[in-house]
């Protein structure tokens, strides 16, 4: 349920308050940029792949066989850590509207308690299914 404009104002009214008052604190509790946070894990690691790349290049060149495996395991980790990291990154768009869902948000969705499960993930599908092929959509 969204809060009313009084409300509303009244919050912001506080986070101002808080801001003046200590901003430290009001900076360390507003949380750091997640969009920042992923992108800079993610040129990391394309860095430590490039050291992956020179590892194995010179074990290579040298024959040394344990520095040229380290250095295929080192580029292997780096690109699934930065694979992991990019696809986190929320879309640039979407940063501003991203939910409140912590625990004590007033903005936190939650069922309704009367609402049940209606069987499992499973059931429903297989429902799906047969209501398109009764309805003729699979022809």
């Amino acid at each position: 349920m969204p809060l009313s404009d009084h409300e509303q104002r009244l919050l912001e009214q506080m986070e101002q308050a808080l801001l003046a008052e200590d901003p430290k604190f009001a900076t360390a509790m507003r949380g750091a940029d997640l969009r920042r946070r992923y992108r800079r894990r993610a040129v990391l690691a394309g860095l430590v792949f490039v050291v992956g790349v020179v590892m194995l290049m010179t074990g290579a060149v040298t024959q040394v066989i344990a520095l040229g495996v380290a250095g295929f395991v080192v580029m292997l980790a780096s690109a699934f850590y930065a694979v992991s990291s990019w696809r986190r990154v929320p879309p640039s768009d979407a940063a501003s509207d991203v939910p409140d869902i912590s625990p004590g948000s007033p903005r936190r969705q939650s069922r309704p308690k009367g609402a049940k499960n209606n069987g499992s993930f499973m059931d429903r599908m297989e429902q799906r299914w047969r209501n398109r092929r009764e309805r003729g959509f699979g022809q």
